[in-house]
């Protein structure tokens, strides 16, 4: 088995905001496997660290990424090492599994056959009020009955009278509010915040605090009139004793799992056991990868019996996005994938050989 790496920068359509800044455009890294007897025999993942939230992204991740396909290349397994690098790993997992099954119906699921649905939240992106209306207006007319705002970037004032106007037209039976602040909040004022967002029957509010202050967010869990949901808190917890101690100490309302952040599929399963077990709820999402990512995310998505709304309704933020056959109708993302894969003209651009 022969393993090529290729990075891809894909611009978004419109800038994307959050509280840590605004995404123009976002490399990734394509794992292709070949088989040395039958290049036709190919299996591709994704890596795609996220700036300012994947502990792995510096300016020589490429480096690392090379090093490692090389040793698994060469030893037939990946390294231990790996497992500190999430969004690699999500890349090995996803290129493996395609690779044995040789096609991209990575699970046997509903989904995966193109029977079945996933339903999941309309993302409202941070922005000016106007651009927000505008966002929410556009989802709410797709058929969209959750609705997730990325909040802390303009005004809370602005945005409490955002929250207040969709209420005014929209009933917590009718539609669900679910906020993320992104840790923008700072721990003194979270809890009169959350105060404040309770009075629009706000589903959950997604990581209020950063991360990295177990105290304070066990106290804000606890006194908090919105469930709290952990997200950003998980990056660089990679051992199920320390998943455990987390979730143990500060027993969020949910969390919130993205592959590429943590821990690629066999970290997020272990996550979803332990919250099981603790009676913590959970959903998936995306995290700005491809349509190679979110196919991968969404299928194993799918083996799980949660019907939540996920949060995988990234596919279309790009303007030169993988092809692949996901799409959205109405609140559903639907997939149809064949067994090929476009590889003869994408998979030609920048090939690295390791």
């Amino acid at each position: 088995m022969n393993i090529d790496i290729q990075s891809h920068t894909l611009h978004f359509k419109r800038p994307a905001g959050t509280s840590r800044g605004v995404y123009h455009q976002h490399t990734v890294w394509y794992v292709i496997l070949r088989n040395a007897d039958n290049p036709t025999h190919i299996g591709v993942g994704e890596c795609a660290p996220l700036p300012h939230l994947s502990r792995e992204y510096n300016p020589l991740f490429e480096r690392d990424l090379q090093r490692f396909a090389r040793q698994w290349q060469e030893q037939g397994k990946w390294s231990d090492e790996v497992k500190l690098y999430p969004s690699v790993l999500m890349g090995f997992e996803t290129a493996w599994l395609h690779y044995r099954r040789q096609s991209l119906r990575l699970w046997d699921t509903p989904f995966a056959a193109g029977e079945q649905g996933i339903r999941i939240n309309g993302l409202i992106w941070m922005g000016s009020e106007a651009y927000m209306r505008e966002q929410i207006a556009q989802k709410l007319d797709a058929g969209f009955r959750c609705l997730k705002l990325k909040i802390g970037a303009i005004d809370f004032e602005q945005e409490t009278e955002l929250l207040r106007s969709i209420r005014k037209s929209f009933s917590p039976s009718v539609l669900e509010l679910r906020v993320d602040a992104n840790g923008a909040f700072a721990p003194q004022e979270a809890l009169e915040k959350l105060k404040r967002l309770s009075d629009f029957q706000i589903h959950s509010i997604e990581q209020p605090i950063a991360a990295n202050q177990w105290a304070d967010m066990q106290r804000i869990v606890e006194l908090s009139p919105i469930p709290v949901a952990l997200d950003e808190e998980l990056i660089g917890i990679y051992s199920p004793e320390q998943k455990r101690e987390l979730l143990a100490s500060v027993r969020p309302h949910y969390i919130i799992l993205k592959p590429t952040l943590h821990g690629a599929f066999s970290g997020a399963a272990e996550w979803i056991t332990i919250a099981t077990e603790l009676g913590i709820g959970w959903w998936a999402t995306s995290a700005l990868e491809s349509n190679v990512g979110l196919n991968a995310v969404a299928q194993w998505c799918s083996t799980y019996p949660n019907a939540m709304p996920q949060g995988l309704g990234t596919g279309g933020l790009y303007t030169n996005n993988v092809q692949l056959p996901l799409f959205v109708q109405g609140e559903h993302l639907f997939c149809k994938v064949e067994d090929t894969f476009p590889q003869q003209d994408f998979f030609a651009i920048g090939k690295t050989s390791v």
